[in-house]
């Protein structure tokens, strides 16, 4: 491992590796399967990053996150380590020069690539001729058919085991539950793996859940006390604006942040947060993803969130430096009723998702039989006006039809300017003799960019016209002149969602929904609604041993510091004492109405003041009532 850690240190600055990436790193190069289970912050790139470069060859790195596979390669190319990304909204040109760069130049060493991607004739006839030495397959819960958040894709990546016999797979996941470990394995074709799995209890983030009237005004004290870096998450774009707004005007130092702002704000804004400039970022669950902030010190919830597996992810990055910090989740009882009907409402009638598939190829343009792997700008406010449907069951229906494996749905993302001269050299040379009046821009292009004979180069046109002192439109103008007469190939810069066709349109004697599936899935994610209900509602167990149980850990102690522990350390009774205490009553007090008194003396080998702590603290969280007697039973609701 000495030679991992020159690497580590030599790219990325670390002395040392974090707990179980060495040895996630050392299966990895002794050529076993692995499943590494890490929870948010515990340094998953690092487990495939590390050990790729050690092996020979090129590492195929699948995940579905575009926003977060650019990210990564453009860290690794800050690093001096060659990198590239495949994902949709790409010209045919510009994947086949990457595909023959990753067979050919042997200093790329990862090629990030789509799940659908591994499925098409371009990869195939690729995969053949790369020497592979490692496939990663990140955000690995996707693969799992009742997980929170399947991508159908991913059951496919276990085809192409048979083209890389001897190379070894890594899935990694920040958030799986037994269920879904056990789904990857089997969907990846793992054999004597090696399965790593670090604890999920944070013992420096504080869990808190407060039923709250008056969220904003909660909201104010909390960042006032805390203090540090803070993430506010709310469910929609209208209200991150509302809520930085209202904080600025209380005097703290806040900002929105969600998917719908162009590129250059989103980093900007980001930026800003990173280095403390802005106190806390108010965000949809676009914000997060491939941050490492260590010294976030709160992380607050002002909506409700869909699952377990999200919240923990979303809370999971507060605290990161290992010093205290809060997860706090504020809601009302209307917040209960909404997302119970935001489930129903994810859940459309099959009749309903095939009228809207149809309606999509018919917006698109798209014949029955064609559109595979094809990309597609997408409007989905125009859409829906087109076709008299509402946006939100719009959208449900073309998720659940993302679901089913026939599209691929990606949020706006801006992609760059992009240009390749698609002449040689000698050609270019001649037309810059016989057009002279182009021959100072060619030479500007040249200069400011290299590689443009050989690879899609990224070029913004702003900066362009600010070195040549030309007008933009001027510049774009002259751009697609020379697209069109053929010297360059121009890709102008998009800002635009997506949809991807995976499979062809299919015609309405085709398109069928499995009823199975749509049952089965509906139930998961009713369980998944019911466990984030009983994690806010639950006043008398742990939030972290709730929270933690829920992927399958159970060897884990109660953690003192959650709204609910803080509450039973008030009663001043150990845990030992307080569990058996109720485990006497409880029984008691379902039969039949008791006194204090009564309780008391039905137990003497404990202390009475313990006694009347626990029936105090069972009272203040409703597990008991007091009947007109002023007696205790247990509360059945």
């Amino acid at each position: 491992m000495s030679e991992a850690r020159e690497i580590l240190t030599k790219y990325w600055g670390y002395p040392d590796f974090r707990p179980l990436q060495e040895e996630i790193i050392q299966s990895v190069l002794k050529g076993q399967d692995t499943l590494a289970l890490l929870p948010t912050g515990g340094g998953k790139s690092i487990c495939f990053q590390v050990p790729a470069l050690m092996l020979e060859g090129i590492c195929i790195v699948v995940t579905p996150l575009i926003a977060l596979m650019k990210d990564q390669v453009e860290h690794l190319k800050k690093r001096n380590i060659g990198a590239r990304a495949i994902y949709s909204g790409m010209k045919r040109q510009e994947i086949e020069i990457i595909y023959n760069n990753c067979i050919h130049n042997k200093t790329i060493k990862f090629l990030y690539i789509s799940p659908e991607r591994l499925r098409t004739e371009m990869f195939l006839a690729a995969l053949k001729q790369m020497k592979v030495g490692l496939v990663a397959i990140d955000e690995a819960h996707c693969i799992s058919q009742w997980g929170y958040d399947f991508r159908p894709p991913y059951l496919q990546i276990a085809d192409i085991r048979p083209f890389l016999p001897k190379c070894p797979f890594i899935a990694l996941t920040a958030t799986a539950t037994p269920k879904v470990s056990d789904d990857i394995v089997e969907k990846l074709h793992m054999k004597n793996h090696k399965f790593f799995k670090k604890s999920f209890e944070r013992k420096n983030l504080a869990y808190m859940v407060f039923e709250e009237e008056n969220k904003f005004n909660r909201l104010l004290r909390i960042i006032r006390n805390t203090r540090g870096s803070g993430i506010v998450y709310v469910r929609n774009r209208r209200k991150t604006v509302k809520i930085a707004q209202f904080l600025v005007e209380n005097g703290i130092s806040a900002d929105f942040y969600h998917a719908g702002l162009e590129q250059k704000i989103r980093d900007k804004k980001q930026d800003m947060w990173m280095y403390n400039k802005t106190q806390v970022i108010v965000s949809t669950n676009a914000f997060g993803m491939g941050i490492d902030k260590p010294d976030v010190r709160f992380v607050v919830h002002l909506d409700l969130p869909d699952s377990l597996e999200a919240y923990f992810q979303e809370a999971g990055r507060g605290g990161r430096d290992g010093k205290k910090s809060y997860a706090v989740i504020l809601y009302e009882q209307s917040d209960i009723l909404n997302i119970t009907h935001n489930f129903e409402q994810s859940f459309p009638s099959r009749e309903y998702i095939s009228t809207v598939y149809h309606a999509l190829g018919n917006y698109l343009s798209i014949p029955v039989g064609g559109g595979k792997n094809l990309s597609y700008d997408f409007d989905i406010a125009d859409f829906a006006r087109n076709y008299e449907l509402k946006p939100i069951e719009a959208f449900n229906a073309l998720k659940f039809i993302e679901k089913e494996g026939l599209i691929l749905l990606s949020e706006a993302l801006e992609t760059p300017s992009r240009i390749l001269i698609t002449v040689n050299q000698t050609d270019l040379y001649r037309f810059q003799v016989e057009t002279p009046s182009y021959d100072k821009f060619i030479k500007l292009l040249l200069r400011t960019y290299s590689g443009l004979f050989t690879e899609y180069g990224r070029i913004n046109e702003e900066d362009l016209a600010r070195i040549s002192g030309l007008d933009k439109n001027r510049i774009v103008l002259t751009l697609t002149y020379l697209h069109k007469i053929g010297i360059i190939d121009y890709v102008p810069r998009k800002n635009a969602p997506q949809i991807v066709f995976i499979e062809e349109r299919l015609g309405k004697e085709n398109f069928r929904l499995s009823p199975e599936n749509y049952t089965n899935r509906k139930e998961a994610a009713k369980q998944r609604l019911s466990s984030v209900l009983n994690y806010v509602k639950s006043t008398n167990k742990c939030r972290s041993m709730l929270l933690i149980s829920y992927f399958g850990q159970t060897n884990v102690n109660r953690c003192g510091q959650c709204d609910v522990c803080l509450s039973r350390n008030k009663a001043e009774v150990s845990r030992y004492e307080f569990d058996q205490i109720i485990e006497f009553i409880k029984p008691i007090l379902k039969a039949s109405s008791h006194s204090l008194t009564e309780l008391i003396e039905m137990h003497p080998n404990t202390q009475p003041d313990k006694i009347a702590r626990v029936v105090q603290y069972l009272l203040e969280y409703n597990k008991v009532q007091l009947d007109d007697e002023k007696r205790y039973i247990w509360n059945k609701d």
